[in-house]
Formats: structure tokens, sequence, C-alpha cells
């Protein structure tokens, strides 16, 4: 049984949702997210609340359950509240800057990198070596903080490059002579 799944999604005031067959629409004072449920799992709006419940005892169906009630949980906050993703940047001359939409990141390469900010997404720079992703889908907020550290992820002797806001790399100890 999934830990997750037997909870129900409550819906706070604001926050409506409509079930139409697999698909539940959420909508909240900062707009509107929908999702297609698999056939494996049942979505259903009573009182004040959303549930998700298995259609059987597959391995699929219980795997399902408690994804989709994530993904339900997610549209519900993300209708009401903003997802934050905070990103580091160490190293010499390591430096991020906005410009319009798009994210200027000098990483030591042999260029600078220019990273397009997806729509929905806000990116913020309080620091040269601070960034700030945030926006109401949890996945495409996550998504665009890992596209970014993939372009410099932190090595482990010296620490540099991109790693998400209290992260710790495990330092090597370099070679002996």
């Amino acid at each position: 049984m999934s830990r997750i799944g037997k909870k129900p999604v409550t819906l706070p005031s604001g926050v409506s949702a409509n079930v139409s067959g697999q698909t539940i629409e959420v909508k909240g004072p900062k707009g509107t997210q929908s999702f297609t449920a698999t056939d494996d799992v049942t979505l259903t709006v009573a009182d004040d609340s959303v549930t998700v419940t298995p259609r059987g005892t597959s391995k699929r169906a219980r795997q399902q359950w408690g994804m989709s009630r994530t993904i339900v949980a997610n549209m519900v906050h993300g209708v009401t509240d903003t997802f934050k993703k905070e990103l580091e940047i160490q190293g010499v001359g390591y430096r991020a800057q906005l410009q319009g939409q798009v994210l200027k990141l000098n990483l030591g390469l042999s260029h600078d990198v220019d990273f397009a900010i997806p729509e929905g997404i806000t990116v913020t720079c309080p620091k040269p070596t601070e960034i700030i992703v945030e926006g109401h889908n949890a996945q495409q907020v996550g998504e665009v903080a890992a596209n970014i550290r993939d372009w410099r992820r932190p090595e482990p002797y010296k620490g540099k490059g991109i790693r998400y806001k209290g992260e710790y790399i495990f330092q090597k100890e370099g070679k002996k002579k």
C-alpha cells in the first residue's frame, strides 16, 4: 500500500478541481494546471479534497498511485504558491547575469553560455554567484535548475561549479608527491 497515495489532497480556499475522465484541472489564484493520469488510477473530487485510488493490485498501478497523487498535490501547491530552486556558483571568475529572457553564464569555458529561459519560469540573479529559479510547475522548475547545473557540475577536488544551495560536495584529496 502506498503511504503517499492513501492521503487525500486537500484543496485550500480559492482552489477548485474538476475531473473529466482521466484528466484533472486545478484552478487557483495563480493560474490553471492540468494533468492526465494513466488508466491505472482513478481520480475523484469530493468536498474539498482530491483522492487517487489504484484500479488493481498490479505493480504498475501501485507505482502510478503514489506518483499521480504527488503530481496532483504539486499542482494544488503550484496554483497557490511558487516553487523555488536556488543555485550557487563557486569558482574564480564564475558568474551569472540576466539579460532579458537569457541567462548569461561565465563558467571558465572558451565562450559564455547563453541559457534561454523557458516560458512560465522566472530566473533572478540577486548576486553574480546566485541564481534563483521560480515557477508554478514543480517539474519544470526542477528541470530548468538541473539544466543550468549541467553546464558546470561541481567537481570533487576544488568544489568549483554550479551547485544547489546547501548541497554538500564530498572533497577528494589531491595527488600526493
